[in-house]
């Protein structure tokens, strides 16, 4: 790939349901670099709450999210690219996500972590949830979709690039990497 694929972070983000991972994953793949999914970091404990229904609280979410970070910044150090999947829910959430970048000013806005908003109406998002906790697949319950919905600030100023999570996952990456990864070559995809 190109030399812009060096020393980024693209955080896909949005509420559970939205596709984080699978999107994530694919794009890992396109651009031959790592994913790393933000719920493999969680602590037990976090796990265990929200599994009972209980939302997390910023005592929770705030040493993962520094955990996050510190992970990030290894991997920007060493002039790598990562993708992340990871809610990123409030402003002052990603401020933690962006301070990766050891170049970054806070309200800046201006890092080399770069956020994707997966955005998807409530009912695809239930449908998807019901369909994953029948399969086993997860931990959060969709009773928990409302206070993470409820949570979810996004402002223009934070530059976050906002796509339908309801297109095809070739569509999603393909409005990834045209947007964060100009000069990548039109991506080629094969059934």
């Amino acid at each position: 790939m190109a030399s812009d694929l060096k020393g980024k972070a693209v955080v896909i983000m949005g509420v559970s349901g939205a596709g984080k991972s699978t999107i994530g994953q694919i794009l890992a793949k396109v651009l031959n670099c790592d994913f790393l999914d933000a719920d493999a970091f969680h602590p037990q404990s976090n796990k265990e709450k929200m599994r009972q229904g209980i939302p997390l609280s910023d005592e929770d979410r705030i040493p993962w999210l520094k955990m996050l970070r510190d992970v990030l910044r290894e991997i920007l150090v060493a002039i790598n690219t990562a993708i992340l999947g990871c809610s990123s829910l409030q402003t002052h959430y990603r401020e933690i996500l962006r301070s990766a970048d050891p170049d970054y000013e806070p309200g800046s806005y201006a890092s080399m972590v770069k956020f994707v908003l997966l955005d998807a109406p409530v009912v695809v998002l239930v449908a998807r949830l019901e369909k994953r906790a029948a399969k086993g697949k997860h931990f959060m319950p969709v009773t928990l979709l409302q206070s993470q919905l409820d949570l979810l600030q996004i402002h223009d100023t934070e530059r976050i690039l906002k796509v339908d999570a309801t297109l095809s996952p070739q569509s999603i990456v393909n409005t990834i990497t045209s947007f964060i990864f100009p000069s990548t070559l039109t991506l080629l995809w094969s059934n």
